[in-house]
């Protein structure tokens, strides 16, 4: 039984044993996670376990809302149960990327003999915390996306010819309505590829509803507690990539990928040959490595939360739709018709077989 004072260790071989004792804390320390967020966040049981997903598989997500419904709070609520340095950036059109990674300026030292000694120095910008909200990203110009963007790849900004690292863990929660178009940049696919998951927020239930007047606006407003610090956290994203995979299972990650593209020479030499009638009908351009990468890694880290110290396949299945849903790219007639991304995802589930032919 491992040592639930301690994080578990992360050079031990990655076998069942090994992970099941390991994975005894992440169990522990998960639903200690999410029964602060409970505290807090009324229902949105599934977006919790997106984003838990996300952070646990050292990824960033993206949520897609309207205004409102708990985005902010999320990611405020995520930070205190984590203990994690939090901030916030509201995106605008005049924004610029400097605004957000940082700027090298003149400073001024007085050294008492009245002389002044000038240097530059590099101010910090609010991307330099551990969990950031970006929020209503495609509000931005692309110059400034980009800035973001590439933060969030290289976990390190690149300023007159310096690179400063950012803080560990570093996670990115975007957001972006999906109703006010006017005025804004989409973010382009490639963009958009770089998210581990698209997170679709939806509205609260009658019941749900309810509960949220009664905490907020009849008694004083509860906050979450700190029951996980960083070290355990970077262990546990270390123990996520040393959850077995059977080969079976990773194919299956692998085939469901390839079912997203078309026939069609951007497809590549498996085009077509795993695509449903559907994704041939309506699919431009199908997903990218990247979102096999966000299969498995999810999958592992579902297992964990379940348990589990080995991915199965209907793991893959429970993460698909918010791990390939913004890397399809459908064609016109997918419009005309208002098929989206989310159907080609579910029908390519239920119709690709489980196991290989060949």
């Amino acid at each position: 039984m491992a040592d639930a004072s301690r994080p578990p260790h992360t050079d031990d071989p990655a076998t069942p044993e090994a992970v099941r004792e390991a994975a005894s804390s992440f169990v522990r320390d998960a639903s200690a996670v999410r029964e602060q967020i409970g505290r807090v966040i009324v229902g949105q049981r599934d977006v919790v376990e997106q984003v838990l997903v996300c952070l646990f598989a050292s990824g960033h997500v993206l949520l897609e809302g309207v205004p409102g419904i708990g985005k902010t709070l999320l990611v405020r609520t995520l930070a205190q149960a984590l203990s994690l340095a939090h901030g916030r950036v509201q995106f605008t059109p005049d924004l610029m990327p400097a605004d957000i990674t940082g700027t090298t300026i003149v400073a001024e030292d007085d050294r008492g003999d009245g002389r002044v000694r000038r240097e530059f120095k590099f101010q910090p910008g609010p991307v330099f915390t551990q969990m950031l909200l970006a929020d209503e990203i495609n509000r931005a110009t692309p110059k400034t996306q980009s800035a973001l963007l590439e933060a969030m790849q290289e976990r390190a900004v690149t300023v007159g010819g310096t690179s400063h690292p950012l803080p560990k863990p570093f996670f990115v929660m975007a957001t972006q309505n999906p109703l006010e178009q006017e005025g804004t940049y989409p973010l382009p696919e490639a963009q958009l590829d770089r998210f581990f998951f698209k997170v679709m927020v939806g509205y609260a239930t009658r019941e749900e509803m309810s509960e949220i007047l009664e905490r907020t606006a009849t008694r004083v407003s509860v906050e979450a507690e700190p029951v996980l610090d960083t070290a355990r956290l970077l262990a546990h994203q270390a123990l996520v990539r040393r959850v077995p995979i059977a080969p079976s299972v990773r194919d299956y990650a692998v085939r469901l990928v390839l079912s997203t593209h078309p026939k069609g020479k951007a497809a590549g030499p498996d085009g077509g040959r795993f695509a449903t009638p559907m994704v041939n009908q309506y699919v431009r351009l199908g997903a990218s490595p990247r979102a096999a990468q966000s299969l498995e890694l999810g999958a592992k880290v579902v297992a964990l939360l379940d348990g589990r110290a080995a991915v199965s396949v209907s793991d893959i299945q429970r993460i698909a739709l918010p791990a390939l849903r913004h890397r399809l790219i459908m064609n016109f007639e997918a419009e005309a018709e208002g098929v989206n991304a989310d159907t080609v995802v579910e029908n390519a589930i239920a119709t690709l077989p489980v196991m290989a032919d060949a």
